[in-house]
């Protein structure tokens, strides 16, 4: 079984920017710079055979180039109180058509149908219930605009959860 989930990166010289941004909040868990990405879909831990299935169904999806810019940062929040913070991607049909694409060739391949909102984020930090205040910060960088880049590709990428966070490695790339 692998847990996996379908992604676009961010070129270098954007993720160093965020990077700039990730201080400022005790407790918060940044991420690094390769872990930082845009879910296109989580799919979640899978048996070979499915994984082969999905592979199957990404490489049939089509799309022109388009650009992705970053427009500000929010958070997610969890029992009241917030679990994540992230920069914000501003949304586009584009975007939209590929992570329609994408959710689609997962549900073609067999995969249950995503119930959750499509929400276009790069997640810069985790946050828990030790974490400081997350409103000077939000503050600061509420104006965060970066980019734009083109998006030319998506991969497909397996998560490994480990006891210091979770280790991403692409799998397969979709130009």
């Amino acid at each position: 079984m692998r847990r996996l989930f379908i992604a676009l990166r961010p070129p270098a010289d954007v993720a160093e920017a965020l990077l700039d941004t990730m201080e400022g909040i005790s407790g918060a868990r940044w991420q690094d710079a390769d872990n930082l990405h845009i879910t296109l879909r989580f799919i979640g831990s899978v048996d070979r055979h499915m994984e082969a299935d999905v592979e199957t169904a990404l490489e049939s999806i089509t799309f022109a180039p388009f650009d992705i810019a970053i427009s500000g940062v929010g958070h997610f929040e969890g029992s009241r109180r917030p679990n994540a913070i992230w920069a914000k991607i501003t949304p586009t049909p584009q975007l939209e058509e590929l992570q329609m694409r994408v959710e689609m060739a997962c549900r073609r391949a067999g995969l249950p149908p995503e119930t959750r909102k499509f929400v276009p984020h790069i997640t810069l930090a985790r946050l828990n219930s030790g974490s400081g205040m997350i409103t000077d910060w939000l503050h600061r960088h509420g104006t965060l605009a970066l980019g734009p880049w083109q998006a030319n590709g998506f991969s497909l990428y397996e998560s490994d959860l480990t006891p210091n966070g979770a280790l991403y490695s692409e799998v397969t790339k979709f130009p």
